[in-house]
């Protein structure tokens, strides 16, 4: 089975935007915020989650990473600003049943 990854970006004390891919979010984030993730937000400690976007293949992931960052500041904000998509389980929801007279 193929790995999971995930493009995200996180805002740096600054104000600055720092995208990246990763297979587990959660120990990436905390490598960032602990200043062993990567040398640019080292200096810029703390670090917030502001997007994800998961499933990606590593190939994919890094093809993506790259487009988000020849995005111009003022898209990638708008990026951030958006929801992300509703994340919903492949079994549809059931209502109750109509009653079928006797």
């Amino acid at each position: 089975m193929a790995t999971s990854w995930t493009v995200y970006l996180v805002r740096c004390r600054d104000g600055s935007l720092y995208t990246g891919i990763t297979t587990d979010l959660v120990r990436r984030l905390a490598a960032h915020n602990a200043g062993t993730a990567s040398r640019y937000t080292r200096s810029r400690l703390p670090v917030k989650l502001v997007h994800e976007e998961l499933g990606f293949t590593h190939s994919s992931a890094l093809k993506r990473e790259a487009a988000i960052k020849r995005l111009s500041r003022p898209k990638k904000l708008e990026l951030c600003a958006k929801k992300p998509a509703a994340r919903t389980s492949k079994r549809p929801r059931r209502g109750p049943r109509p009653r079928t007279p006797l």
